[in-house]
């Protein structure tokens, strides 16, 4: 991990159920409220996926819960935020995305300096033969390290 960069959640059925051809890092727009939850890791991203809409990305189907020490002006916890990228980053997206099979998954939030980071993969959805072969190779692993941790505990 890198100085000053401290992961608050990670999509790791992203990374199950689509192979990642390439990621961008950008920022994301928050209200106050919705930071504070944030930093305190009250969100929900299971099926969100990211949308270029006039030349903005936008996140979908993020869920940001309330902050529950705040006033009356909390924030609305499904609305669509907008992600920070520059003009040829957002061209280069989209040409990626017209591509058939392509889409944007958010893969991971962290903090980076004090601010609010995306990690936003290109992805392309896995066939369930992929899934299965996933499966195996992680087994596989798993069964060398018993193996390999049997041998030196002997």
């Amino acid at each position: 991990m890198s100085e000053g960069k401290k992961i608050i959640a990670q999509n790791k059925k992203a990374r199950f159920n689509y192979s990642i051809e390439d990621s961008i890092e950008c920022g994301i727009v928050l209200e106050g409220t919705e930071v504070k939850s944030f930093k305190t890791g009250n969100i929900s991203f299971p099926d969100s996926f990211a949308e270029i809409q006039k030349g903005e990305v936008w996140v979908k189907n993020l869920h940001i819960s309330e902050y529950p020490f705040s006033s009356v002006f909390n924030h609305d916890p499904d609305r669509p935020k907008k992600l920070l990228l520059k003009r040829d980053e957002i061209k280069r997206l989209e040409r990626k995305v017209e591509e058939k099979g392509f889409t944007l998954i958010p893969l991971d939030f962290y903090l980076k300096n004090g601010r609010v980071k995306v990690n936003l993969g290109v992805c392309r959805g896995k066939k369930q033969y992929d899934k299965r072969a996933d499966i195996r190779e992680r087994d596989v692993k798993r069964d060398l390290q018993r193996e390999f941790r049997k041998g030196l505990q002997e």
